[in-house]
């Protein structure tokens, strides 16, 4: 018992805030500003207790594993969901159903720590289900639109078309493995038409919950019409989920196949980042340029998976920490000039450094960072990634990955200029900010410049990961 409760610390600790939210909202109720004060106390304590008491081993006849690497992965999560619950006060405070709002992220933050800690198929699948049918349930929050329906219905097809795609798969490699074990698998991959058929389905349904070309077509549908802050959950936290367990799958489980699935990685990898940024050249609407900078970002990530090293594993998990607080960041400042004004072109963001300094400069700096533009921590991330896909010797995929990076410089710098240069008859008025949303955005705006400079993180992790 005292293994069971060490091990699954993280998972405890959300059914722990669950079961209070639950009984929160079967007693006379509090009002949502008191409500929310305690959800962030509740995920500020989550966040910090993911520090302490972290161990290794196995549950379940090693259907749950974990190690310090996973811990760390589950409270890089753990911190992307409080900031969201910061940065997106003035929307929750008006929230309808705000305790209906964190139980469903939450459950689906729950099956996301499961998915890291899967050591079976059955769990795993069982897992990215308990991940994705909550979320779909957040994309139709707002009730009231239609625009939010349609996200829901599309988010619901096609995760039920990659599940349906992933069981066939997990199917295909039971009947040619007759284990369900990610330990015992490797050993027994013999190279078969089927067990590669098996592990393209796998690996498509990857493709589809990471929102890879041509995987990728529910995506910006989904982020136009979803909440501000669900977009933002979809963006950050369940893409991070995905990278983290797609690239232990790879390296541990299908390791005897690296040949195959590092030239379907590299071939997706060159179409994610091409698609991604040619879309976005072209997007008005500010979620939907996100949505297709996000795609793009999806791409890098994979020129650092293709390495197949530890180095990988590292600039992999250090790229999603730092894409956390840029991410957040501008969709932070998009959500709540979207909450105020109901703006959501790039064209009504001309002028904002006249009337929103503060905004203004939280979303440069984010924009620089998903750029790449020295000194924030976003150069840093792709330097690594970009660094640790070249040590498999592929120069012409790392220097299209290069261009992409130059491709990108320019849709995102439109969106400053936008903002500092040119000029608006009727700008975004001055907008108060929450004391929480301020916060979070300076935590963010901390995190983008730091982690680039602090060096010493980059080597824990690897650390970590060794």
């Amino acid at each position: 018992m005292n293994d069971f409760f060490i091990l699954m610390k993280p998972e405890l600790m959300i059914v722990a805030i669950i079961f209070i939210l639950l009984f929160l909202k079967l007693g006379k109720g509090l009002s949502n500003n008191s409500l929310l004060l305690v959800i962030q106390i509740l995920l500020l304590w989550n966040f910090a207790s993911g520090f302490l008491m972290n161990a290794t081993g196995h549950l379940f006849n090693d259907m749950y594993q974990t190690n310090a690497m996973m811990s760390l992965q589950k409270n890089i999560l753990n911190g992307g969901v409080l900031l969201i619950a910061l940065i997106f006060t003035e929307w929750f405070q008006k929230c309808e159903h705000l305790s209906e709002f964190f139980v469903l992220m939450l459950s689906a933050l729950l099956g996301m720590f499961f998915l890291i800690s899967s050591g079976n198929l059955l769990m795993f699948y069982l897992s990215i289900e308990l991940a994705t049918i909550p979320v779909a349930a957040l994309a139709n929050f707002h009730l009231d639109k239609k625009v939010s329906s349609e996200a829901a219905m599309k988010m619901i097809l096609s995760s039920a078309f990659s599940s349906g795609v992933l069981l066939f798969g997990i199917s295909l490699m039971y009947g040619t493995t007759g284990t369900l074990n990610f330990a015992a698998i490797p050993a027994l991959l013999d190279g078969s038409a089927l067990q590669i058929m098996a592990f393209v389905f796998l690996f498509t349904a990857f493709a589809f919950k990471m929102s890879i070309v041509p995987f990728h077509l529910w995506t910006a549908d989904v982020y136009e019409g979803s909440p501000i802050a669900v977009t933002s959950f979809l963006s950050v936290i369940s893409k991070g989920a995905i990278a983290f367990v797609f690239i232990s799958t790879l390296y541990k489980v299908f390791q005897p196949y690296h040949t195959i699935w590092y030239s379907m990685v590299m071939v997706l990898s060159i179409v994610t980042m091409i698609t991604g940024n040619l879309f976005a050249l072209r997007q008005q609407n500010i979620k939907r340029f996100l949505a297709f900078s996000s795609i793009a970002q999806v791409g890098f990530i994979l020129v650092g998976i293709s390495s197949n090293s530890i180095q990988g594993t590292t600039s992999v998990i250090y790229f999603i920490l730092i894409y956390i607080f840029s991410n957040l960041a501008a969709f932070g400042v998009a959500g709540l000039i979207s909450f105020f004004t109901g703006k959501e072109r790039i064209d009504d963001y001309k002028g904002l450094y006249r009337t929103n300094p503060f905004l203004s400069w939280i979303l440069a700096l984010s924009l620089f960072s998903l750029a790449g533009i020295p000194p924030t921590a976003g150069f840093f991330g792709k330097l690594f990634l970009l660094t640790s896909g070249a040590a498999t010797g592929s120069y012409l995929f790392i220097g299209i990955a290069a261009i992409n990076m130059i491709i990108s410089l320019y849709y995102y710098l439109r969106v400053v200029r936008a903002v500092f240069m040119d000029t608006n008859e009727s700008p975004v008025e001055k907008i108060t900010i929450h004391p929480m949303t301020r916060i979070a955005f300076i935590f963010c705006g901390a995190g983008i410049v730091l982690t680039g400079i602090m060096s010493w993180l980059y080597d824990s992790i690897k650390a970590l990961v060794n």
